[in-house]
Order: C-alpha cells, then structure tokens, then sequence
C-alpha cells in the first residue's frame, strides 16, 4: 500500500468545498476543524505506520520460522523501506518551506 495513493484518492474524491474563515466555529463548536489535507495527511501516516509495522511482523515471522516466504518478506520491507524514505523526504521538504517562508521579508 502506498502513502502517495491514498492522499491522491482522497484529494481526487473530495469535493470542492466553499472558502471559509479558518477561524470560524463549526457547528459543534470547534474551530479550524481537522479536515481536508490534515485528514489525509493523518490518513497517510496510519497507513505508513501499518505497512512498517506489517512489515515487521513479516520480518519476525520469517526469523522465527512461522514462514518460509523469503522473497514475499524482502519485497514488503523495501516497500516499507521506500515508503518511510518518501514520506521522510516530503517532511524535509515541508520543513525547508516553512523554513523559506519565515525568511521572507516583509
């Protein structure tokens, strides 16, 4: 399972909301509620999370001997590998441009 996917999915199936003041209270009260791009951001990392953690899992099952299925737990712990290297570069690239705005002149 890939982290880019479900961000992708979600952002193609949401609809198009109208602008509103990030500061208004919703219905229930709370401000700035959670959706939009922190829910899929979340979303992303739970499933980020699963993968490396399944693929742990795989990794102890193949060194206790509960599986023989060498090839099946190699290719999901690079996949793993893979996932944890993207998604720690978005974060580095995140940081840089928070970073870029805050050296701006105003």
């Amino acid at each position: 399972m890939s982290t880019i996917g479900p961000i992708a999915a979600s952002a193609a199936a949401a609809p198009a909301a109208p602008a509103q003041d990030p500061t208004a209270a919703d219905s229930s009260g709370a401000t700035g509620s959670g959706g939009g791009f922190g829910k899929a951001l979340a979303n992303a990392l739970e499933s980020l999370n699963d993968d490396l953690n399944a693929a742990s899992e795989q990794a102890q099952a193949l060194a206790t001997g509960q599986t023989s299925d060498l090839t099946g737990v190699v290719m999901r712990t690079e996949q793993a590998a893979i996932e944890l290297e993207v998604a720690s570069q978005i974060r580095n690239k995140a940081v840089e441009a928070y970073q870029e705005i805050f050296r701006m002149q105003v």
